[in-house]
């Protein structure tokens, strides 16, 4: 490994050799931060150190929101097809850069790698794509209010907009704001999160290779109490989007309401997934485990409680056992083999563990799992075997809180009504999944459901094309879809009087 103030030369597990930059993206070019202080990234297979960044502070924030705030007043009025056409060029860049994106995501994060290239980055340059293409169809209306007066309106950037994404998908979490936003003509200033602060630096470089103009896309790093914090109280910012739990959340609204910011949240989820008795249960079982197992059990809308039908419950619980048994590989996230690698870090690592504890001290039966996984490598690394908890009751920490890994409850219910009021019983509401035969009930079911999304007969097989979010203490707003880019205009009235005199 060699290294200069501003990057560092990298060999991931894989071979692959990089250059890592390690300063904050600000005005096209990579800067040190004002105080010096650094982030060190840990790899969670091993936990050995991988590098150590820069991490922003007020000041830093301060210089970012300054350039995106000057960049606005020219990237607003770029015609939008040339602005479409940058984003096109960055699509291709990740495309073209997909492998070493892709490695990035898995030495950081631990996720495995096929799923970080043939999925997650594949993402990333679909959903840029995607965007790019409205950038110059976002039209306005005119109104008939009859010929004395001439009214229309005008879909206008918002302009400066703080962005934070979590770590559990960084750069697809990246595209889903930066796609949308800058489509609309609005200039950005993301963080990403301090535990995975390395793929964003590189997709940085990607960023001005394609064009884009200096402080249009400015990508920090930094910690949440000082960088996060400084974003969501700044003045000079008018939109801040927030991916990350419920609580940091609720600090982020009562931040930005210093100037009354627009908000876009997207947060925690307990999310249901009710398996009737006429149900597939092959496919049930199937679904569900992908629907809490993938991506380590790091997903917002992972169908966490599965909620089954008493007459297929004995069935379902030993499909479902056996379905993570054969399918869930734990292993070395580079391995072609592996479906689940370690937890994102030893934080993460012990709130599963904690949330295991506390399942068996309330009286839940575990039926699988509930132990650190110790058989990959030296024995190092944040691995946790697939858990699951049976004949759990709603009054159970396990059944209302959300996890965020390998861990699901499993529950019973007797009728249609019981299940949708158990659904229902969570302070969130973002996913849920529905799995029955009957296509009435299905839509029955789906109408009474709280929750922004429901999968019928699949479970998280979302799609950039659809509208993404939640309700209740599940977010504000919507990303992904046509609805996404409702979050980064305003839409002004015009009246021109053709002939009223006073």
């Amino acid at each position: 490994m060699s290294s200069n103030e501003l990057s560092v030369e990298l060999t991931a597990p894989n071979g692959t050799k990089y250059t890592q930059p390690t300063g904050l993206f600000i005005n096209n070019e990579f800067v040190k931060s004002k105080a010096g202080e650094k982030i060190t990234s840990i790899n969670p297979t091993d936990e050995s150190e991988i590098a150590s960044v820069y991490a922003a502070g007020a000041e830093d924030v301060d210089i970012a929101v300054a350039a995106a705030r000057e960049a606005f007043k020219t990237w607003r009025d770029i015609v939008p097809t040339e602005r479409g056409g940058l984003m096109l060029k960055l699509a291709d860049l990740v495309d073209a850069h997909s492998k070493t994106l892709a490695t990035i995501e898995t030495w950081d994060n631990g996720k495995p790698y096929s799923v970080a290239l043939n999925e997650d980055i594949g993402e990333v340059a679909a959903t840029l794509r995607y965007y790019a293409g409205f950038a110059d169809k976002l039209h306005g209306q005119t109104i008939d209010v009859g010929p004395a007066k001439l009214a229309y309106t005008i879909r206008e950037p918002l302009g400066v907009c703080a962005q934070i994404i979590p770590w559990n998908y960084p750069l697809a979490m990246a595209a889903w704001k930066l796609g949308p936003a800058l489509a609309c003509g609005n200039t950005v200033v993301l963080k990403s999160a301090e535990q995975t602060p390395l793929s964003i630096l590189y997709f940085a470089t990607l960023v001005k290779e394609a064009g884009f103009p200096p402080g249009v896309v400015n990508l920090l790093n930094g910690y949440g109490k000082d960088a996060g914090a400084a974003l969501a109280g700044h003045m000079g910012v008018d939109k801040i989007a927030f991916t990350g739990s419920t609580a940091t959340a609720r600090t982020i609204v009562k931040a930005a309401a210093v100037n009354l910011k627009n908000i876009t949240l997207e947060t925690g989820g307990k999310s249901p997934l009710l398996v009737f008795d006429d149900a597939d249960l092959e496919q049930a079982a199937k679904w569900a485990h992908v629907g809490i197992m993938s991506n380590q059990g790091q997903v917002c809308s992972a169908t966490s409680r599965v909620l089954v039908q008493e007459g297929c419950y004995d069935k379902f619980v030993a499909l479902f056992k056996d379905t993570i048994k054969n399918a869930n590989k734990i292993g070395d996230p580079f391995s072609d083999d592996t479906f689940q690698g370690p937890q994102v870090t030893k934080a993460q690592y012990d709130r599963v563990i904690s949330y295991i504890d506390s399942g068996k001290s309330e009286g839940a039966t575990l039926a699988m799992g509930g132990t650190a996984h110790k058989n990959v490598g030296g024995g190092k690394g944040f691995f946790i075997d697939p858990t699951i908890f049976t004949d759990v009751k709603a009054s159970m920490k396990i059944y209302q809180e959300e996890v965020f890994g390998p861990f699901v409850v499993v529950a019973s219910f007797k009728t249609e009504d019981e299940a949708v009021e158990k659904a229902n019983d969570t302070t969130y509401g973002l996913g849920s999944a529905v799995f029955t035969q009957d296509i009435a009930k299905a839509h029955r079911v789906a109408r009474k459901i709280e929750a922004g999304m429901v999968w019928v007969n699949s479970s998280n097989d979302s799609d950039y094309r659809i509208p993404f979010g939640g309700v209740k203490q599940s977010g504000i707003g919507r990303e992904l879809g046509e609805a996404g880019l409702a979050a980064y205009t305003n839409a002004k009235a015009v009246h021109v009087n053709l002939g009223t005199r006073l």
